[in-house]
């Protein structure tokens, strides 16, 4: 990721919803060294800050016994949350959670693309997002996995107004010449019951000894570690909720 802190229409977060948030402060702080913060507001539903040192890099939500997913959902930075949604809606996309407000931090809804991709909305009001990006421990990329590529290029530029670079191999989103994330298309090799998603990827300093510290913490390996020609070196996993995320080779930007 060449940005190095949150910008209007960029990722800003990434939040995990977790069955269990004592097992997911354990995984991720074993993977990561996070340090954790739960917010002992009323109305806040246990809701934890992870940080690297003083700084916020992501969050984690308890979900329960709601019955939610478990899994990560990446956040983009809106100026005016509200013309941001109606720009959803006249894309085709739609509105999941409408407009709430986090007293002393921000508003923030969540939405839909056209495919039924799931993202969040912040509109910063005290809490701009991540303190730290495409460093060890913080969100380092943040990829589409759709069935519609086209589609979602129509989608995103029209609500973001990303940039566009596509190759014969893969597709990267980029604001004013910062590339952030990129777009896989989803070919046979994923089950049907698999929906587009977005898939953050976490910057670390070593993807092999990360990867290979995931199942001994509770995880899955579900991609072994590998280099992705001209790009960085990843892997994908799995934690112990269920959650799925990347890892990404910290500083080699895509």
């Amino acid at each position: 990721m060449r940005l190095d802190k949150p910008v209007v229409g960029g990722p800003c977060w990434a939040e995990v919803g977790t069955p269990d948030l004592e097992a997911g402060k354990r995984f991720y702080g074993a993977l990561f060294g996070w340090r954790t913060e739960t917010d002992a507001r009323e109305g806040m539903g246990g809701y934890t800050i992870a940080y690297v040192g003083h700084l916020p890099v992501a969050g984690m939500v308890p979900l329960g016994a709601e019955g939610r997913p478990c899994s990560w959902f990446v956040t983009f930075a809106a100026a005016d949350l509200d013309a941001t949604l109606a720009k959803v809606e006249a894309a085709g996309g739609a509105v999941v959670s409408p407009p709430a407000d986090v007293p002393g931090m921000g508003r923030f809804a969540s939405a839909t693309d056209t495919q039924g991709a799931g993202f969040h909305l912040w509109q910063a009001q005290g809490f701009e997002g991540a303190g730290l990006l495409n460093a060890p421990g913080s969100l380092g990329w943040v990829e589409l996995l759709c069935r519609a590529p086209e589609r979602a290029v129509d989608f995103y530029t029209t609500v973001f107004g990303w940039s566009v670079n596509a190759s014969e191999h893969y597709t990267q989103w980029g604001l004013d010449g910062a590339d952030f994330g990129g777009m896989v298309t989803m070919d046979d090799k994923f089950p049907p019951e698999v929906p587009p998603h977005w898939l953050p990827y976490f910057a670390v300093e070593d993807v092999d000894a990360t990867a290979a510290s995931a199942p001994e913490a509770g995880g899955t390996v579900l991609m072994e570690p590998t280099s992705v020609p001209d790009g960085p070196r990843i892997a994908v996993l799995r934690d112990p909720g269920g959650a799925v995320f990347g890892v990404y080779l910290a500083g080699a930007e895509g």
